[in-house]
């Protein structure tokens, strides 16, 4: 699994089209914020789900966290995750420069 952090900042330097390298070695690959709180489960659940087995398998009640630092923009958020979703569907670099 791997997971990029700072997705509550707003000029981001490391775009969703620059994030191929999980894609090439087949990981699971999450935007989120330590700060914000943004998408802090999601890694979590998704270790679950594998150890478990249950593709079904979701959290009932949201884990204990400490109140976010900062508040992620929701309409940034929107955004990260469309990028991150078209990202996903480009075709992967034929160099292999991530070594």
């Amino acid at each position: 699994m791997l997971y990029g952090n700072k997705v509550d900042i707003k000029d981001r330097k490391v775009k969703a089209k620059s994030t191929v390298f999980h894609r090439k070695k087949n990981l699971q690959y999450y935007d989120l914020s330590a700060k914000s709180n943004y998408n802090f489960e999601k890694p979590f659940l998704w270790l679950a789900i594998k150890l478990i087995r249950d593709p079904n398998l979701e959290f009932i009640v949201m884990p204990a966290l400490t109140p976010p630092e900062v508040v992620t923009d929701p309409a940034l958020a929107v955004r990260y995750k469309h990028d991150l979703e078209a990202a996903q569907t480009t075709a992967l670099p034929d160099e292999d420069d991530d070594m």
